[in-house]
């Protein structure tokens, strides 16, 4: 592999984030965990999420697992950088995964572990990035919109 792989969650996406680094970390990924370290359920996801998000937007071509309790807060804070396009995953169900790579390129996935097992997970992760950008000139189009409308001040 020639990237990154970067994990990143709050209290609520631990035990899955461990389960998921371990089991990637088996199977040969250069796996790099921003934390959470500990369950502390005091903690707060942008702390975390931040992290991996700057780090995909340093080099795009790296990837992102984060977690939370719905993976929607997760996605939206991790949008927020350039060159991220995180998808929120929380319903067990591999055309979405395949169409978030796709047709949108998407470099983050936010789990929603309230609503998936360990073993889904996985499966849905290792699918995940399998699954190449289609490279569709339509699809490029949006997604060069999309960073052009996003960051064009800055």
């Amino acid at each position: 592999m020639d990237y990154t792989l970067h994990l990143a969650t709050d209290h609520a996406g631990f035990e899955m984030k461990e389960f998921l680094k371990s089991a990637l970390e088996e199977l040969g990924y250069d796996v790099l965990d921003h934390g959470a370290f500990e369950y502390d359920e005091g903690d707060d996801y942008p702390d975390f999420i931040s992290l991996a998000a700057s780090a995909v937007s340093e080099n795009p071509t790296d990837k992102a697992v984060i977690f939370g309790g719905s993976g929607q807060g997760e996605a939206m804070a991790a949008n927020r950088y350039p060159n991220v396009r995180a998808t929120a995953y929380y319903h067990f169900d591999p055309e979405i995964i395949k169409l978030s790579r796709e047709h949108n390129d998407a470099n983050v996935i936010s789990i929603g572990t309230r609503f998936l097992s360990n073993e889904e997970v996985l499966e849905s992760v290792l699918f995940w990035l399998e699954i190449p950008f289609s490279g569709e000139e339509r699809h490029a189009r949006r997604i060069e919109k999309i960073e052009f409308t996003e960051f064009e001040d800055e």
